[in-house]
């Protein structure tokens, strides 16, 4: 018997709930879209290889949950359907897998995940599997695959002892117990600047949109560097990717990183494992200095890493990424999984075709980092074309052989690239309900009558956001963000007003217009 959700409505993670959140919004879509494929070559046992995808589902029942609000908390319910697990006697035609990762999830009917098994020809085999982030991440792919294999050649999978819920209610007390501390750390070190250079980049974006991707290869020169400096790999990569952006003539340097929330408990359980954080510098001294001040950053990061920003400060509204640049680092263990009786070939940076900001760097490294890493470079076409991308890809690529060559040597003497120069001044970034220049597009308060003609109604949702965000007053054009309002809150303000008053309020309009009269307006108008 495997582990399952319990029988009462379980927790979701701040990770599902954020991804939830933003779904709801619009603002989500294919960028949450994971696509995991394996191509097969040997007389694969098509029977055998589609109950082995049904025993890992069975041990993994997130794989088959939905996420729903009640009550003012997002919650995680086994779903009604499990993931479909089929097998297709012809191989895909064109664009028949592109059309699979855009194939939309509805996280509230589920199920979050799908398998398909392609027969390519006669001893040749291709299983594509696409999952929602919200129950999968980086290390999922690791172990579901893992699981499958073993399930293939016959063995029993054990089961996992820890719930859904146990694991949310341990996040969920790890983070309360750090919040006070995750604040006063983010308070000096946060700001919610948008402005980048890039060559070529017309604008910045924080939203989710359809993207293009320049794949290359890193070198070894990341594992010789971090072997001379006495570093880790990541903070090599972190800290070269921050020199390039100086060198791009950015003064100011803050890159999102996803940062893996597991712990020893949750190491073999397929889930959502991650939380985005930024890393901020100004860069300057040698790289060697540099570098070791990023690992120290990082390390006093890593000791809030469970606690969202977006929890711990206010004025940060949902969004699908933190910061128009982000990267995604994973050091995978030794070798591909092993099937029985096959070769098998993996992609594990199939592109879902979104991005979720301006520019986002996928590293996926080896184990000992000597043959190189496979990396992706995730970019809005919209707003930068892929020539600039291909030369920030190469850039970085030179940056690092320079870097081997003379790691003790100051920034300004490394191979850097030219300061670039935008071809229109970049304004700040694009969000749900907002042009390229920040304003609001949406319905917005308009004066002293707007929402104030009904003073119940507007009183009566004062009360409801003094409620949820536990203080004494506040004013009808007091922006939620600002008042530390996050995800969780907007949950709990739209519970309140439909169990109070009937109306079920849309998400938009706490982008669009999030104040009190914005959102007395917003029930006016749906009564």
């Amino acid at each position: 018997m495997s582990m399952s959700l319990t029988a009462g409505w379980d927790r979701a993670t701040f990770a599902q709930h954020g991804m939830w959140i933003t779904e709801r919004m619009g603002a989500g879509g294919r960028v949450y879209a994971m696509p995991l494929t394996v191509r097969f070559d040997g007389p694969l046992d098509t029977g055998a290889m589609l109950a082995a995808c049904a025993a890992a589902v069975e041990r993994h029942p997130v794989l088959a949950a939905v996420l729903a609000e009640r009550d003012g908390e997002v919650r995680l319910l086994p779903g009604k359907a499990v993931p479909p697990i089929r097998f297709e006697e012809t191989p895909p035609g064109p664009g028949r897998l592109e059309d699979e990762v855009a194939r939309p999830f509805d996280l509230e009917s589920g199920p979050p995940a799908r398998f398909t098994l392609f027969r390519l020809g006669a001893e040749r085999h291709l299983l594509q599997i696409v999952a929602h982030h919200a129950v999968f991440d980086g290390v999922s792919k690791d172990l579901l695959l893992r699981d499958i294999a073993a399930a293939y050649g016959g063995s029993a999978l054990a089961p996992l002892t820890l719930s859904c819920d146990e694991i949310a209610r341990a996040e969920q007390g790890r983070v309360a117990a750090a919040l006070e501390e995750a604040a006063e750390f983010w308070r000096p070190r946060w700001q919610n600047g948008r402005d980048l250079l890039l060559p070529g980049l017309t604008r910045t974006s924080l939203r989710a949109a359809p993207g293009d991707t320049v794949e290359f290869r890193l070198g070894g020169e990341v594992a010789a560097i971090a072997a001379h400096l006495g570093l880790t790999r990541f903070e090599v990569l972190l800290a070269a990717l921050h020199t390039l952006l100086y060198g791009y003539g950015n003064t100011r340097v803050t890159v999102a990183v996803d940062l893996s929330t597991r712990t020893e408990e949750t190491r073999e359980h397929v889930g959502a494992f991650v939380n985005e954080l930024p890393v901020a510098s100004s860069p300057a001294g040698t790289f060697a200095e540099f570098a070791l001040s990023i690992r120290k950053e990082l390390r006093a990061i890593y000791r809030y890493r469970e606690v969202p920003l977006a929890r711990a400060l206010g004025g940060i509204s949902p969004r699908s990424a933190l910061t128009p640049v982000s990267v995604s680092y994973r050091r995978r263990p030794a070798g591909d999984p092993s099937f029985a009786g096959l070769d098998a070939s993996v992609d594990w940076t199939a592109s879902n075709g979104a991005v979720r900001n301006t520019l986002h760097l996928q590293v996926v490294d080896g184990a000992d980092g000597t043959d190189g890493a496979e990396a992706r470079l995730r970019f809005n076409p919209e707003i930068l074309d892929r020539a600039a991308c291909e030369d920030v890809a190469e850039r970085l690529r030179i940056l690092l052989a320079g870097i081997a060559a003379r790691p003790g040597a100051p920034l300004d003497e490394l191979p850097l690239p030219p300061r670039a120069v935008p071809a229109v001044p970049v304004g700040p970034a694009v969000l749900d309900g907002q042009d390229g220049h920040g304003a609001v597009t949406g319905p917005v308060s308009g004066g002293e009558d707007a929402g104030g003609e009904d003073a119940e109604l507007l009183g009566q949702v004062t009360a409801i956001w003094c409620e949820v965000l536990g203080v004494d007053t506040v004013q009808p054009d007091d922006d939620l963000f600002d008042l530390g309002g996050h995800s969780l809150t907007i949950t709990q303000i739209i519970a309140r007003v439909r169990d109070g008053m009937g109306v079920e309020l849309s998400f938009e309009v706490f982008i669009d217009s999030p104040t009190v009269e914005g959102v007395a307006e917003e029930i006016a108008r749906a009564r």
